[in-house]
């Protein structure tokens, strides 16, 4: 599987990983690149998931 750029931001909002990762915070203070939605859901962390 490819490594997605540590500078693509998520506004996945179910994610249970959401309020810990570096990912959300850069799709929401506007320093990402692009924003996309990764597969995270509410009982899993989506596999893509940055530590802040």
């Amino acid at each position: 599987m490819a490594q997605v750029p540590e500078d693509i931001g998520c506004e996945n909002k179910e994610c249970i990983a959401k309020d810990e990762c570096k990912r959300q915070v850069i799709a929401k203070n506007g320093t990402a690149r692009e924003i996309r939605e990764f597969g995270g859901t509410v009982t899993k962390k989506c596999g893509k998931f940055l530590e802040k």
